[in-house]
């Protein structure tokens, strides 16, 4: 009897003590799967810490750089090209004789005319000095005025002919592109192209900036230029216009002038750098990174990590610096803002930061 009572107690306690170790492991297990579930539930970001800085509020924009005059040229005129007297790659001036056109009978026109009228001078002055004396009537006077005039008329349109076979510069450059050999008829309609000038004594950068780089650009500001093939190089350019509309993608289309050096070595068509504003300027701001913004920067919109957890919040954005961007309100210093992985959040969700 004793035996059995000792048999009993001893599988009751077998049994309490196995069943004291399953439920122990039963928790710790429930435990770590917790701890795997929370793990696999954070959305892994990378964040950034709001600071205020002292931030240098210059800026650049880049764009190429065309020519202050360019003209494709055509002839006025119909006729054969005698000669040719530039090539490509000539400079020009305004005025200059750059072909010249048959016009053997525009000349001999020209000869006819100038002969009418020197002799319907002669008789107009004749007319005159007979009418004063009364040896001729005063319709016949006014009829050798008219004579006079259609001649004079007739003889400068002959002088402009003879002017169109010599062709001339219209503006000063380069001649960038010939289209015309001698023996090459010019046709009337449609006009046949000359040459491609090309003037880069002067060239204009166009750029575009967003609306908060606009509000601080003034014409006839001063911008230092630079060209991707001369990095050494600085040139000086000037604002000569500021878009007052937006263009499609919300950015204001800038013009800035720039005289070139004397060895003229910025092209027409190069890659080119200005930087509005001094880079000694400094102010002291509160930044965050430009890409801790929710889409853009005009969405105003960021996540803050709370104890784990992201919180959309709104805030005030300010000026774009670069890839900062200054806060004007909705952040305080030293808080924590997601700037990668914002794809996959949502407000209130548990999130694991990457070192």
């Amino acid at each position: 009897m004793k035996k059995i009572i000792i048999t009993v107690v001893i599988i009751i306690v077998a049994f309490f003590g196995v069943s004291y170790i399953l439920n122990k492991n039963k928790a710790e297990n429930e435990a770590k799967t917790a701890i795997v579930a929370e793990k696999n539930a954070a959305v892994s970001v990378k964040v950034a810490t709001v600071k205020t800085e002292d931030v240098n509020l210059a800026f650049t924009a880049n764009g190429n750089f065309v020519p202050i005059q360019e003209l494709t040229f055509s002839a006025e005129k119909s006729g054969k090209v005698i000669s040719v007297l530039v090539k490509e790659g000539d400079y020009v001036k305004v005025g200059q004789t750059l072909l010249t056109v048959r016009g053997d009978v525009i000349n001999v026109n020209a000869q006819a005319a100038e002969a009418a009228y020197q002799n319907a001078k002669s008789d107009y002055a004749r007319y005159e000095n007979a009418f004063k004396t009364g040896g001729v009537t005063k319709q016949q006077l006014d009829q050798a005025k008219l004579a006079l005039t259609n001649a004079q008329s007739n003889y400068t349109q002959a002088k402009i002919n003879v002017g169109d076979t010599r062709v001339k510069a219209p503006i000063n450059g380069y001649i960038n592109k010939k289209y015309i050999e001698p023996g090459s008829i010019l046709a009337g309609m449609p006009a046949t192209a000359l040459f491609d000038i090309v003037n880069v004594s002067k060239l204009k950068l166009n750029v575009t900036v967003n609306e908060t780089q606009v509000a601080s650009l003034k014409l006839g500001s001063t911008v230092n230029i630079t060209a991707s093939v001369y990095p050494d190089k600085t040139f000086s350019g000037k604002i000569t216009f500021i878009a007052a509309k937006a263009d499609a993608s919300l950015n204001f289309p800038v013009e800035i002038e720039i005289t070139n050096n004397a060895s003229n070595d910025l092209k027409a068509g190069m890659y080119g750098t200005a930087t509005f504003g001094s880079t000694n300027q400094k102010q002291n701001l509160k930044v965050v990174p430009r890409n801790a913004f929710v889409g853009s920067v005009s969405s105003n919109e960021i996540f803050v990590v709370e104890n784990g957890v992201a919180k959309l919040r709104k805030v005030v954005a300010g000026r774009i610096l670069g890839d900062k961007v200054e806060i004007i309100s909705g952040l305080n210093d030293g808080e924590t803002v997601i700037v990668t992985g914002q794809i996959n959040l949502q407000d209130g969700n548990t999130v694991e930061i990457i070192k």
